[in-house]
């Protein structure tokens, strides 16, 4: 499922065409508080995302065959080329689109149904999967990303360094992700990434997105097909 174009945030690459954009995030800047601020959203979504997006329409057209392609295929293409520069940040395109829609307002919501039942079989409570996905947010070194994976049926916690993304590995079908890059926690908690890591899991995990991916289909929720936004904005255009 490609991400729906929205008009106010598309970019265009150097020839003018249209390339990849900033999706808007799916709720109000304030609606994640007190565990989230709408000034760490202001500025994690609306300048650290938004470079991510800039950086890769840039470079995407200094890589031959990539014209119209999804950025799945975008990272996929840069991974495999060496093209380290173009990997990193289109991976943290797509990573940030991906940990925006991880999130929803805390309404108490909690895991139910299959998603439920997986994470009593492989961590008997979803405090115990809690507990141990915090640890390994606080556990991890420098800059990366913590992960809730589905692999070959079975839920696995991981985590991975700077913009390394779970769609460059075999056996690890993204569920959810957070973000442990200290721009994503410094405004709201300074260094103290347990208290970010508590505060978000505790509170702000959308269950119904984290369920959703159990069908193997996470990766595509995030991405976003250059054509199709090419001609969605054109039909705006034109309505």
């Amino acid at each position: 499922m490609a991400v729906k174009p929205l008009i106010g945030h598309s970019f265009t690459n150097g020839d003018g065409a249209v390339a990849f954009e900033l999706p808007d995030l799916p709720y109000a800047k304030d609606a994640l508080a007190p565990h989230m601020s709408a000034q760490t959203l202001e500025f994690h979504h609306g300048r650290h995302h938004r470079a991510y997006v800039k950086k890769t329409n840039e470079m995407v057209t200094a890589q031959q065959g990539l014209e119209g392609a999804t950025l799945i295929e975008v990272i996929e293409a840069a991974k495999a080329r060496g093209a380290t520069n173009l990997f990193n940040n289109s991976a943290q395109l797509w990573n940030h689109s991906f940990f925006w829609q991880c999130l929803s307002p805390a309404q108490g919501q909690e895991p139910s149904g299959k998603l439920a039942q997986l994470i009593d079989d492989s961590f008997s409570s979803t405090d115990a999967m809690l507990k141990k996905l915090v640890e390994e947010a606080e556990s991890h070194f420098s800059n990366g990303w913590t992960w809730l994976i589905l692999n070959r049926g079975k839920l696995e916690i991981s985590s991975l360094h700077d913009a390394d993304t779970p769609l460059a590995h075999d056996g690890m079908a993204p569920l959810f992700t957070l973000d442990v890059w200290e721009h994503a926690y410094y405004i709201d908690y300074r260094n103290e990434r347990p208290k970010f890591a508590n505060a978000v899991l505790s509170n702000l995990v959308n269950w119904e997105f984290v369920a959703e991916n159990l069908d193997g289909r996470g990766g595509r929720r995030a991405d976003q097909d250059g054509d199709q936004l090419a001609e969605s904005l054109r039909e705006t255009a034109d309505s």
